[in-house]
């Protein structure tokens, strides 16, 4: 039977956290809205990921929610059956694969709904970070891909950016770019510390990047003790603007990524919002590393920049302890590394 034939009317798609996990699905939902036309998606995660979903096609729906509203395996049952009646679901999709989202898909197949979870790939991630075997985890976005196609939908690999063939969005918070100026975006912090370059030696790569003309340095970050130490280093330094300062929201961050001709980032959410706009990144990977899976899509390693240790990478979300207790895979990148690959890849583009 062809796909088209076989095709679900109406899909609920679940990724409700984390925020880079919710922006790498961009890339494999808005394809496969575009090449499934007669199914409506909709699409449950949190209610501030779900501000970041723009441009998306007429037949995606996106629901945020408070998971504080829905508590314990009651609260679940009633939101998924809530879903059901709503949006006639008839087919789940789960990105997510945890026991909120398991649940849901229960009490849904329940009622004779078919329902495809994420391969999370446990045994190979256990194997990668415990070094018993160098495979490489599956990237989650072909992952994210292989459970559209097990419910019989296309899911073609066409992304390229949002607002391709249009115009970006435009921001009254974003400065007009002039000719000649080379626009960097630096996002020095991630959830976990397995993942943050240590920030002094950031302010070492800032400082540097701000003596060359015509470059202007926008930093990013969000929450009290970022937004302090990030306006130090904006002082410190000419033509570097510190976006924690300013309240903004997710068309605000893509109307400064289309200005922007790369961004300095970790292995964080800001990797995968520039991917979203099509920006070149500089990562910095510590105690994670692109074989676990999170590579940013269209992001490739030769611009990355990490240090060949026998005991990276050791963590999958850079959530354990230093077995050595000082990060050595981040603190001995140099800024000289990390400055030199950003002018090899500004000088190639």
């Amino acid at each position: 039977m062809p796909k088209s034939e076989a095709a679900p009317r109406n899909v609920l798609v679940i990724r409700l956290s984390a925020l880079g996990d919710v922006a790498m699905t961009i890339p494999v939902l808005y394809p496969v809205c575009r090449a499934n036309p007669g199914t409506r998606f909709v699409m449950l995660t949190k209610k501030w990921p779900a501000s970041m979903f723009h441009d998306r096609p007429d037949n995606l729906m996106v629901v945020g929610i408070d998971t504080k509203d829905h508590k314990g395996l009651f609260g679940l049952m009633k939101l998924a059956g809530r879903l059901r009646g709503q949006y006639r679901i008839d087919a789940v999709a789960d990105l997510h694969n945890v026991l909120r989202s398991r649940i849901i898909g229960v009490a849904l197949k329940m009622r004779g709904i078919t329902v495809v979870h994420l391969d999370k790939e446990r045994a190979r991630r256990k194997a990668l970070i415990n070094h018993r075997s160098d495979q490489p985890v599956t990237p989650t976005i072909d992952r994210y891909r292989a459970v559209f196609t097990r419910l019989g939908l296309s899911a073609p690999d066409d992304f390229t950016r949002l607002y391709d063939g249009k115009d970006a969005p435009v921001s009254p918070l974003i400065l007009d770019k002039k000719p000649g100026q080379r626009w960097i975006a630096v996002s020095p912090f991630s959830a976990h510390e397995g993942k943050v370059y240590p920030l002094d030696l950031m302010r070492q790569v800032v400082a540097r990047l701000s003596r060359e003309e015509h470059y202007w340095v926008f930093l990013m970050g969000g929450g009290k003790d970022e937004k302090i130490a990030l306006r130090k280093i904006a002082r410190e330094n000419k033509n570097v603007i510190s976006m924690a300062e300013i309240k903004h929201g997710f068309v605000d961050e893509y109307a400064l990524l289309a200005k922007c001709d790369l961004m300095i980032t970790m292995d964080s959410a800001n990797m995968h919002l520039a991917s979203l706009m099509g920006v070149k990144t500089v990562t910095i990977w510590g105690a994670t590393a692109p074989e676990c899976g999170f590579q940013g899509y269209g992001q490739t390693s030769d611009c990355d920049v990490q240090l060949d240790m026998p005991c990276r990478p050791c963590s999958i979300y850079g959530e354990r302890e230093c077995k050595f207790g000082d990060y050595r895979c981040l603190s001995k990148i140099t800024p000289e590394m990390v400055i030199n690959q950003v002018f090899d890849v500004l000088k190639h583009k």
